[in-house]
């Protein structure tokens, strides 16, 4: 995606870092890493993110990544979504302010909704109607069952290895698909229930939870091979 020169040369550094992150998510790395956005930040600007002294050779990351974090930073001004550790997404506040960067002025950018399949919303609504989510939610994940666990995932104990370690892949593919849908805005479900980025986030937490509590469970799971 080409920028206006003349907005480029006026951007702020928390700008600039911006623009460089949509370039990340346009060559498909959705969430990227703090590491790589240091990278495309400086290959993008190096004047401005060289390491002084060292321009052309080097990025200076305290320069990103303290425009990054803390409480006047971009994640925490709402500009990047927080994905996991180090690992980030724009934003739909994020995603407005980047169109009117490359907006030349004269095209009003384009109003942007999102519409989920019949297949994710059927997704997130089995999700969230499982006894694992709603006890997670309640503050109560202590609680959760290892078959409570399974009902979240589809799986049961009598699936072979194979199956098992298939479910969960669709799971996080599930989720992954869901993410980089709703960064460019919210939606709103047939029910009229409206879903954000947020959302996905929360089950996010809820897998991940899941998978780290009966891991032991799981792995045993995956090693079973069922005998006719």
């Amino acid at each position: 995606m080409k920028s206006n020169l003349t907005t480029v040369a006026e951007c702020t550094v928390p700008e600039k870092i911006l623009l460089a992150a949509l370039d990340l998510e346009d060559q498909g790395q959705s969430p990227f890493s703090a590491e790589a956005l240091i990278v495309a930040a400086w290959q993008k600007f190096p004047k401005t993110f060289g390491l002084k002294g060292y321009v052309d050779l080097y990025p200076d990351s305290n320069k990103v990544l303290s425009s990054i974090m803390g409480v006047r930073g971009l994640a925490g001004r709402g500009w990047l979504a927080k994905m996991g550790q180090k690992l980030y997404v724009l934003s739909r506040d994020g995603r407005q302010l980047v169109r009117r960067l490359l907006n030349d002025g004269t095209t009003p950018p384009a109003e942007e909704g999102v519409k989920v399949s019949r297949e994710q919303e059927k997704f997130l609504n089995g999700l969230w109607t499982t006894p694992a989510t709603e006890k997670f939610n309640e503050g109560r994940k202590t609680e959760i069952t290892f078959a409570e666990a399974c009902a979240f995932w589809g799986v049961n104990e009598s699936m072979k290895g194979d199956t098992v370690k298939a479910r969960l892949d669709h799971v996080r593919a599930e989720l992954a698909g869901l993410e980089r849908l709703l960064t460019i805005g919210d939606s709103t479900l047939s029910n009229g229930r409206s879903v954000a980025l947020t959302d996905v986030n929360r089950l996010y937490d809820v897998n991940g939870y899941l998978e780290e509590r009966f891991a032991r469970h799981l792995n045993l799971l995956r090693s079973r091979v069922v005998r006719s």
